[in-house]
């Protein structure tokens, strides 16, 4: 197995021998799976463009969807224009719009390609002179575009709403307007302030039990027009706590990019399907976990994904919202992008001690594709950083 010198914690540099064998890319269709698995997918910069990165997104589109494909010839769902997209942190709701109408047009040349978009309210700024009207007005622009574009929506949380609301009786007046208009059944979105400190106090209060109150009593109020509900709280007391309490037409997809493997499995009174931004990054595994799964082999299941988890929780570690790096560098990696730049410059996030620990941990996990090309793209941003 291949050889490479890694920084360690107290900044000496020894061999690490690789050890994975890689997870193989196997072909599946979503009728494989008995869970509804969407990978969250990240955006290809484009690095030989003339632009200012930290001020002008410039996207490599080519790169871009074809990664769409891949996951989709993996027979996961694309949740597309969101968070792991870098949404509200390099993407602008103008970039968002072209890249949905892009993944739109690639959906529509195949029978099996599953996406939603998301819809949220990123082209107002928060401000003391935001109204909620403004922010109806704002959820009713993007879920429109969605729409128009043939697309199902997740209706994200805004930014502006957790800046302007009084009271949870403003989250109810706005998702409530929503959710009327909606043409068909969306997905809405709890992305805790882990992974965006602008939305701590979502639904009108701290404490997350509380906020559940609220989020589920809009949901109960809408369940005809709610598919689901991604949370993203990385606790899986929480997640499983609010699955028991939706009305059973509602579906719960976990965004706990911490426990995912268990609450996808489930208990004796349900489970998760999934909505996930490390699926991106661990596509193959996921998929070939989900297709063991589906066939009713729970330790195959666990044996591929269980792997995957430490890793997931390194990529994720706080500060959460800079996970957006490891999954585009796990893709520089494993030879889905010929660079390690993102938009918006954010490949700068995370540290050289971070990225060789993902590096280890992507290994034990199986999800080096090619361990060789790995370790040469992994030896050339050694170089860059250290020289």
């Amino acid at each position: 197995m291949p050889i490479i010198n890694l920084p360690n914690a107290d900044r000496s540099i020894t061999p690490y021998t690789l050890t994975g064998e890689p997870i193989p890319f196997v072909k599946h269709r979503a009728s494989d799976f008995n869970r509804i698995a969407y990978a969250a997918a990240h955006v290809v910069a484009d690095p030989l463009a003339n632009n200012d990165p930290w001020l002008t997104p410039a996207i490599d589109w080519d790169t871009t969807l074809k990664f769409r494909h891949r996951l989709w010839d993996l027979g996961l769902g694309v949740a597309e224009a969101m968070d792991t997209a870098q949404r509200g942190m390099g993407l602008t709701w103008t970039d968002a719009q072209e890249l949905i109408r892009r993944a739109q047009a690639e959906a529509r040349t195949r029978d099996d390609a599953l996406i939603a978009y998301g819809a949220g309210t990123d082209h107002l700024a928060p401000g003391p002179d935001v109204t909620i009207d403004d922010i109806i007005a704002a959820y009713e622009d993007q879920v429109g575009f969605v729409e128009a574009q043939g697309g199902r929506v997740i209706l994200m949380a805004s930014r502006a709403l957790a800046a302007a609301a009084k009271s949870a009786d403003d989250y109810a007046k706005v998702y409530g307007r929503i959710l009327n208009q909606v043409k068909q059944p969306v997905i809405m979105h709890w992305l805790g302030e882990m992974f965006d400190p602008a939305l701590q106090g979502y639904w009108g209060n701290i404490d997350h039990d509380r906020a559940m109150d609220v989020c589920l009593d809009v949901i109960v109020a809408n369940a005809d027009k709610v598919d689901g509900i991604k949370i993203s709280l990385l606790s899986a007391e929480k997640e499983i706590a609010m699955r028991r309490r939706l009305p059973a037409s509602v579906k719960m997809y976990t965004g706990d990019d911490f426990n995912y493997a268990e609450l996808i499995a489930g208990d004796e009174q349900g489970y998760s399907h999934a909505l996930l931004g490390i699926f991106d990054a661990i596509a193959p595994a996921a998929s070939a976990g989900l297709a063991a799964l589906g066939s009713g082999d729970n330790k195959a299941f666990f044996d591929l994904l269980e792997p995957t988890v430490p890793l997931s929780r390194h990529i994720f570690a706080a500060p959460t919202r800079f996970y957006k790096t490891g999954v585009v560098f796990l893709a520089y990696l494993n030879g889905l992008q010929d660079h390690f730049q993102m938009i918006g410059g954010q490949q700068s996030t995370r540290s050289l001690q971070h990225l060789s620990e993902l590096f280890r941990l992507a290994d034990k996990a199986r999800v080096l594709g090619d361990p060789d090309l790995a370790v040469a793209r992994m030896n050339a941003v050694m170089r860059v950083h250290n020289g």
